[in-house]
């Protein structure tokens, strides 16, 4: 009887970690929208993409796109700099 409960926890053990990771690999991902230099432009980019959703000639111009979506999404704009680095973060967490 004892070896049955300890077959008994142990199994319990398992399905409760394989659950707990369920839900942590089923995390909702970001809107959170990039600006970003694309070539000689700029682009939106959503976060944990690699393709842009949009490219544009003007960093101003993306920068307004970012808000719409970022606005629809209540998520955040990251204004990048030329070379990469982060410039500026708008949230539109409401």
């Amino acid at each position: 009887m004892a070896e049955s409960r300890s077959w008994l926890k142990v199994l319990v053990e398992l399905l409760e970690e394989f659950f707990n990771s369920y839900k942590s690999a089923n995390k909702k991902r970001t809107w959170h929208q990039h600006v970003v230099p694309y070539e000689d432009r700029w682009a939106v980019r959503r976060e944990g993409n690699k393709r842009v959703t949009s490219k544009h000639r003007k960093q101003s111009t993306a920068i307004r796109k970012a808000k719409t979506l970022a606005g629809k999404y209540k998520a955040d704009v990251i204004i990048h700099r030329a070379d990469g680095t982060i410039r500026d973060r708008v949230n539109y967490d409401e």
